[in-house]
C-alpha cells in the first residue's frame, strides 16, 4: 500500500510540474493571461495525455503546448 501511495504522489507531482512548464511558456508567448489562475483547458490536456500513458514531465508539457497552440488557431 505504501508504494502505491508514493507512486500516486509522484504522479501528481509530474502533472503539476508539466503544467508549470507549459503555463510559463504559454504566458511568455501571450497565449494565456499572466495570472495566478489555473487554465482549465491546459490542465485538462495534460491530464488526458497523462492518462494516455505519457509520464515524462517535459514530454507532457511539450505535447500540451502543441495541442493548446493548435486549439487556439
Amino acid at each position: 500500500m505504501l508504494v502505491e501511495r508514493n507512486v500516486q504522489v509522484v504522479d501528481i507531482q509530474v502533472v503539476g510540474e508539466a503544467y508549470d512548464i507549459a503555463a510559463n511558456y504559454l504566458k511568455a508567448t501571450g497565449l494565456i493571461a499572466d495570472t495566478a489562475m489555473i487554465n482549465e483547458h491546459l490542465l485538462e490536456m495534460i491530464y488526458k495525455l497523462f492518462d494516455g500513458g505519457v509520464r515524462n514531465r517535459l514530454l507532457l508539457a511539450n505535447k500540451a503546448i502543441t495541442k493548446f497552440e493548435r486549439s487556439r488557431r
